[in-house]
C-alpha cells in the first residue's frame, strides 16, 4: 500500500496537517534525491526531528526515550526507497531501449546518406570526365567551357558592334553637321571610362577622316581644302572634319591636363591616374609628363637659385687653390641644391608611382630635367668661378662635385624611388648612371682633363723649383763658383736674380693670372712682395741643395692628381694618363731636380779632385738626399702608377723602362761622384803627407826634447783632422752599405799611402818614437771608422811597421826570427830598414844580409 494511505503528510514543507495517533513520516519521490541541494545528513535529520519532537510533546520531558516511532519512520522510508529504486530501474530500462532504437536509426540514416554521397560523386566524376564529343555525351566539362567561351566571344562582338554603331553615329554627326555632340556628352559623363572611350573614338574618327575625307587632310600652301567625299557622296561643306575632330581632341586634352593639375593640387592620386591614362592614348603621355615636370614647384623655386652668383670669401678660394691644404667640400650652393634634389626625387617618386600608369617613364623625365637643367646649370657656374681663381681650384671643385653627385645617385638607388622599399629597376639604375656620366663628360672626356692636371702640376713644380733652378743656372754660367764661393759673391747673385725672376714671371704668365693663383704660385716659389709687378728674390746656399721634403710635396701633389683622375672617370684612358703624369714627375723631380743637383756635386767633386787647397766636401750632402728621392720616386711609381697601367702591357713596359733609365742615370752619377770624392780625399791626404818635415823623424840633438813632448807631428794632425772631417761629412751623407763602401775605399787607399810614405824619410832613434806615435794615431783613426774585420786585421801591418823603426837590431832580429813581422814579408822590409840611421852598423848589416 502507498505510504500516503498511512500518513496524511505528503512533504515536510506542506502546510496542511491532520491529527493522528502516531506521527506520520515524510513522503518523497525521485525529485527530492535528484536535487542539487540534496545532502544525506540533512535528509536523515529531517526524518528524525519531527518524530522526536512529537514524542516529547505527548509524553513530557521526564519520559524515557522511545525508539519505536523512529523505527517505524525509518521502516516506512526504507519501503519508500525500495519502491523508488524499482521505479528508477524501470525508467532506466525504458531509456536504454530508446537509446538502442535511436542508435539503430542513426546507423541506418548514415548508411543511406553514404550511399547517396557515393552516387553523387560518381555522377560528378562521370560529368567531369566527359571531355570528348565522340563519346556521344550531350553534356560535359568541355561543353561547358566551350559554351562559356562562345558567350564571351558573343559579348565581345556585341560590345564591338555597339562601339562600331556609336562610331558610325559620331562620324555621321561629324561628316554631315560638323558636330561632336555625342563625344561631348561622353566626355562630360564625369567618369574615367567615359573620357578614355571618348579619346579612343576621337582617334578612330581622325583616321576615318583621313581615309574618307582626304581633301580635309590635303595641304596647299599651308591652307586646307574644305571639299571632300563623305561615305562615297560628294558634296560641298563649310566645315573641315579634320579640324572639328582635332579641335575636340585638343579640347579634351586641355581639359584632361587641367583636371590633372587640379587633382594634383588636391593630392587625388586616383583621379590623376585616370587623367594620365586618357592622355597616354593621345600622344604617349608626352603632354601630361611635360605638364607634371615643367610646372613642378621644385623647378619654379630653384629657377633663380641655381643661377645665383657663386659666393665664398677670398680666404676660402685661397685654401681651395693651396696645393698643401686639405681637400675642400663641395660649394655650399651646389651642396644645398643636391640635398634638395635628394629629398624631392624621393618624395615625388611616391607621387609618380600613384599618379601614373607608367611611373618609370615619368620618373626618367623628371630625373633628366633635374640633372640636365638644375644641377648642370649650378655646376657650370661653380666650375667657371673656380677656374677664374686657379687651375687647382677648378680641379678640386670638379672632384668634390663629382663625389657629392655620385653619392646622390647611390642614395637614390638605395631608396628604390618608384620601387621603394625595394631597389630600383635596372632601367632606372642605368638612367641615373647615364645622367651622371653625361653631366661630367664635357669636363673629363678626351684629353681636356689630363691636360689641366698636367698644366696644374707643371705650374706647381716650376714654382717650387724656381729658386733651385735659378741658383744652378748661375752655377752653370760660372762653374768654378759653388757653395763655398757663394758667400763671397752673394750680392752679385742677388743683383743677377732679377733677370731670372723676370724670366720666371714671363714663363708662367703671372701677369694674366688671377690674384689668387698668382699669390699661391709665388708662395710656393718662396718669393715675397707679391703685390709688386716683379717680386723680389733672395737666394741662399740651401736653395741649391736637394730637399727631401720638397720631393715629398711634389709626389703628394702627383698622388692627389692620380686619385682625382680615378674618381672622375678612369677607364680605358687611365694607362695613357698615368704614363703622362709619370713623364712629368721624372722630368721635373729626377731630371730637373736630382740630376741637376748631382751635376753640381760632380762639378764640385771634380774641382776637389785637383784642388790646391783643402777640398769642400759639403756637396756630399746632396748625394744622400738624391738616393732618398730616387727611392721615393721608384716606390711611388711601382706602388701607385704602374699598377694603374696594368691593362696596357705596352704602356706599362714603357713606364718601367723609363723609370729604370732615370734611376740608373742617377746611380751612375752618384757612383762617379763617389769615385771622384775618393780620389779627391786621397789626393789631398797625399798632399798633406807630402808636406811632412824631414826633421820630424830625424830631429837634431837640440830639438829632441821638444819632439818627445809632442803627441804627434803637425802633418799627422792635419791629415787626421781632414780625414775626421771627411768621415763626419760622409756619415751625414750616406748610410749602410754605401757608407761602408766609400769609407773602405778611402781607408784602403790611405793605408797604401802610409806604407809608401814611410819609405821616404830617414829615421833616427827619437824619430822612430815620433813615427810610432803618428802611426798609432793613424791606426786609431782608421779603427774608429768601424769597417769590416778583414780591414781591421790589415791595420796590424801599420803597427808592426812602426816597430821596425823603434826596436834595436838584436831585438828586431829576434822578432823577425819569430815571424812576428811576417805579415809585412821579409822581402818588403829592406826599404824601411834602410831608412834607419843605424843601418850601417854591424847589427843592422847582419840583419839586412839575412833578408
Amino acid at each position: 500500500m502507498d505510504s500516503q494511505q498511512y500518513y496524511g503528510q505528503t512533504h515536510p514543507t506542506d502546510q496542511q496537517t491532520t491529527r493522528s495517533i502516531f506521527p506520520r513520516g515524510p513522503v518523497f519521490n525521485l525529485d527530492d534525491f535528484s536535487n542539487r541541494d540534496f545532502i544525506a545528513k540533512d535528509f536523515i535529520e529531517s526524518l528524525t526531528e519531527s518524530t522526536h519532537v512529537s514524542s516529547r510533546r505527548s509524553q513530557g520531558d521526564a519520559t524515557a526515550f522511545d525508539p519505536k516511532p523512529l523505527i517505524r519512520t525509518f521502516e516506512q522510508a526504507s519501503r519508500r526507497l525500495n519502491e523508488l529504486s524499482g521505479e528508477l530501474e524501470q525508467r532506466e530500462n525504458e531509456l536504454s531501449g530508446a537509446v538502442r532504437r535511436a542508435e539503430a536509426q542513426h546507423a541506418n540514416n548514415t548508411d543511406t546518406l553514404g550511399r547517396k554521397l557515393n552516387q553523387t560523386i560518381e555522377s560528378f566524376q562521370k560529368l567531369d570526365t566527359s571531355l570528348k564529343s565522340d563519346r556521344g555525351e550531350k553534356w560535359g566539362g568541355n561543353v561547358a567551357v566551350e559554351t562559356g567561351r562562345r558567350l564571351e566571344e558573343l559579348d565581345r562582338q556585341r560590345r564591338k558592334a555597339l562601339d562600331a554603331h556609336f562610331l558610325i553615329e559620331c562620324w555621321d554627326e561629324v561628316s554631315h553637321r560638323g558636330e561632336v555632340t555625342l563625344l561631348e556628352n561622353l566626355r562630360r559623363s564625369g567618369t574615367g571610362e567615359g573620357k578614355i572611350r571618348a579619346a579612343s573614338i576621337a582617334r578612330q574618327l581622325l583616321r576615318i577622316s583621313q581615309r574618307l575625307d582626304s581633301k580635309s587632310h590635303a595641304q596647299t600652301n599651308g591652307v586646307s581644302q574644305s571639299g571632300g567625299v563623305t561615305n562615297g557622296v560628294t558634296g560641298s561643306r563649310n566645315f573641315d572634319t579634320r579640324e572639328v575632330i582635332e579641335k575636340f581632341i585638343e579640347t579634351l586634352e586641355n581639359d584632361m591636363l587641367k583636371l590633372f593639375d587640379d587633382f594634383y593640387r588636391r593630392q587625388n592620386f586616383e583621379e590623376m591616374k585616370n587623367c594620365a591614362i586618357v592622355l597616354q592614348d593621345f600622344n604617349g603621355g608626352a603632354s601630361v609628363q611635360a605638364a607634371f615636370v615643367n610646372q613642378h614647384q621644385f623647378f619654379i623655386d630653384r629657377s633663380n637659385l641655381v643661377t645665383e652668383e657663386v659666393g665664398g670669401d677670398q680666404e676660402t678660394w685661397m685654401r681651395l687653390s693651396d696645393p698643401d691644404a686639405e681637400l675642400p667640400n663641395v660649394e655650399p650652393g651646389l651642396q644645398s641644391l643636391i640635398d634638395e634634389v635628394r629629398v624631392t626625387v624621393q618624395e615625388e617618386s611616391a607621387t609618380i608611382r600613384r599618379a601614373f600608369p607608367y611611373p618609370e617613364q615619368v620618373l626618367g623625365k623628371f630625373v633628366q630635367r633635374v640633372f640636365q637643367q638644375s644641377i648642370q646649370q649650378r655646376l657650370e657656374l661653380v666650375l667657371e668661378k673656380a677656374e677664374s681663381e686657379s687651375t687647382l681650384a677648378y680641379l678640386r671643385s670638379l672632384q668634390a662635385a663629382r663625389n657629392y653627385i655620385s653619392a646622390l645617385v647611390e642614395d637614390l638607388k638605395a631608396h628604390g624611388l618608384t620601387e621603394h622599399p625595394d631597389t630600383v629597376t635596372s632601367q632606372t639604375s642605368q638612367l641615373l648612371d647615364q645622367q651622371l656620366d653625361e653631366l661630367f663628360t664635357p669636363y673629363v672626356g678626351g684629353s681636356a682633363y689630363i691636360e689641366k692636371e698636367k698644366h696644374n702640376l707643371q705650374e706647381l713644380y716650376k714654382s717650387l723649383l724656381f729658386k733651385f733652378e735659378l741658383f744652378h743656372s748661375r752655377r752653370q754660367k760660372e762653374p768654378r763658383t759653388y757653395l763655398a764661393s757663394l758667400r763671397n759673391r752673394g750680392q752679385e747673385l742677388l743683383a743677377s736674380a732679377r733677370e731670372a725672376t723676370d724670366a720666371y714671371v714671363k714663363s708662367l704668365d703671372l701677369e694674366k693670372m688671377s690674384s689668387t693663383q698668382k699669390r699661391i704660385l709665388l708662395s710656393v716659389a718662396g718669393l715675397k712682395n707679391t703685390d709688386k709687378a716683379q717680386p723680389d728674390v733672395e737666394l741662399s746656399e740651401e736653395d741649391g741643395r736637394l730637399d727631401v721634403a720638397a720631393a715629398k710635396r711634389m709626389l703628394k701633389w702627383l698622388a692627389e692628381g692620380v686619385r682625382r683622375g680615378l674618381e672622375l672617370g678612369g677607364g680605358s684612358e687611365t694607362p695613357k694618363d698615368v704614363a703622362a703624369l709619370l713623364n712629368l714627375i721624372l722630368k721635373n723631380l729626377l731630371e730637373s731636380y736630382v740630376e741637376v743637383a748631382l751635376d753640381a756635386a760632380a762639378d764640385a767633386a771634380s774641382t776637389a779632385e785637383g784642388a790646391k787647397r783643402e777640398p769642400d766636401l759639403s756637396y756630399l750632402g746632396n748625394l744622400r738626399n738624391a738616393v732618398h728621392i730616387a727611392h721615393l720616386v721608384q716606390s711611388c711609381v711601382n706602388t701607385l702608377l704602374v699598377p694603374l697601367a696594368s691593362t696596357s702591357l705596352t704602356t706599362r713596359r714603357e713606364m718601367e723602362k723609363g723609370t729604370r733609365a732615370a734611376v740608373s742615370r742617377i746611380e751612375d752619377q752618384i757612383n762617379t761622384i763617389d769615385q771622384q770624392t775618393v780620389d779627391g780625399v786621397l789626393n789631398w791626404s797625399a798632399r798633406l803627407l807630402a808636406n811632412q818635415n824631414r826633421t820630424d823623424f830625424r830631429p837634431r840633438a837640440e830639438t829632441e826634447v821638444v819632439s818627445l813632448e809632442q803627441a804627434q807631428t803637425a802633418t799627422c794632425d792635419g791629415v787626421c783632422r781632414f780625414l775626421d772631417l771627411f768621415y763626419d761629412t760622409a756619415s751625414q751623407s750616406f748610410d749602410g752599405a754605401n757608407l761602408d763602401a766609400l769609407l773602405t775605399e778611402v781607408a784602403v787607399g790611405f793605408r797604401a799611402q802610409l806604407l809608401q810614405h814611410f819609405t821616404r824619410y830617414q829615421v833616427n832613434r827619437i824619430g822612430g818614437v815620433m813615427l810610432a806615435r803618428d802611426m798609432s794615431r793613424y791606426v786609431q783613426l782608421l779603427r774608429s771608422w768601424d769597417l769590416d774585420d778583414s780591414f781591421k786585421a790589415s791595420l796590424e801591418v801599420l803597427t808592426e811597421l812602426a816597430s821596425i823603426f823603434v826596436l834595436l837590431p838584436d831585438a828586431l832580429k829576434e822578432r823577425l826570427r819569430g815571424q812576428v813581422l811576417g805579415n809585412l814579408g821579409k822581402e818588403n822590409l829592406r826599404p824601411y830598414l834602410l831608412k834607419r840611421d843605424d843601418y850601417l852598423e854591424v847589427g843592422m848589416q847582419s840583419l839586412l844580409n839575412s833578408l
